[in-house]
């Protein structure tokens, strides 16, 4: 079995496939950044995370031809981070490959969960928001015996998520899962993931927040997706500029992993 996945994982196909399906990762970033701008400047449309981006996508024309290239992108980068949670991350020590291959293994579920959702959405089934789904999953888990703590648990981790992207962002650690070599401008895509790994990250643990809220008060209706702390950021002093910030950051992440795609060590 372990042999199996090392040889899937050194696949040339299955290493170009996804790395086409990073960039299309970092595109519905791009669009999130879009949706985010809307947010903040009070407009409609879609809500502004990746069930969101996938449903603005499908709103434009030859969007469903899109829809299916980005499910199979999607698709095939969460198997990839799959295989590389399973064996790969070799040149961290300790801890750190720990930590990486985590982080690989929920980036494999929300791509293949992405890639549904685009499925779904292309084929005129639809698909639940991400608010919807954070409220319907902390509902189902409050109903459980010491609920309340399990849900109160779960937002630490996501908020530590949150924090461990801030810090990575700060530190430039993301540069060490990267061959320069292949990059075109170095310093241009260092620069892209400092800023995108920061926003990504603040989003991330207001998602936490939100979540640790939910647990204090009992309620479930209190969780909420990307879309609910974008907005909780858009309802702060000064919450216009802080949101056309974050969105910023959110095209600088998707630009990155565009960028930084072909480039990424295996």
């Amino acid at each position: 079995m372990t042999s199996a996945v090392h040889s899937a994982h050194h696949n040339d196909v299955v290493k170009g496939l996804g790395r086409a399906g990073m960039a299309c990762y970092g595109a519905v970033y791009v669009i999130i950044a879009y949706l985010a701008l809307q947010v903040a400047f009070g407009g409609g449309g879609q809500e502004a995370d990746q069930t969101g981006a996938l449903q603005e996508i499908a709103s434009t024309p030859f969007g469903a031809v899109i829809l299916w290239v980005l499910a199979i992108g999607l698709l095939a980068f969460g198997v990839w981070q799959l295989l590389m949670a399973a064996v790969s991350y070799q040149w961290h020590e300790g801890r750190k490959r720990v930590f990486k291959r985590l982080g690989a293994g929920v980036r494999g579920i929300v791509g293949i969960s992405l890639g549904i959702a685009a499925i779904r959405i292309a084929t005129g089934n639809g698909s639940q928001s991400g608010d919807q789904k954070q409220k319907q999953m902390t509902a189902e888990l409050m109903a459980l015996p010491a609920g309340r703590f399990l849900v109160g648990a779960i937002a630490v981790g996501v908020i530590a998520a949150g924090i461990a992207s801030i810090v990575s962002g700060f530190r430039k650690s993301f540069m060490k899962d990267l061959d320069t070599s292949d990059l075109p401008k170095p310093r241009v895509v260092e620069r892209l993931g400092q800023i995108g790994y920061i926003a990504k990250g603040l989003g991330i643990a207001i998602v936490g927040v939100l979540l640790g809220i939910a647990a204090l008060d009992a309620n479930a209706s209190e969780a909420g997706g990307l879309d609910s702390a974008l907005r909780t950021l858009a309802n702060q002093p000064f919450g216009t500029v802080l949101l056309v910030v974050v969105a910023a950051g959110f095209a600088a992440f998707g630009t990155y992993a565009i960028a930084a795609a072909k480039a990424h060590r295996t």
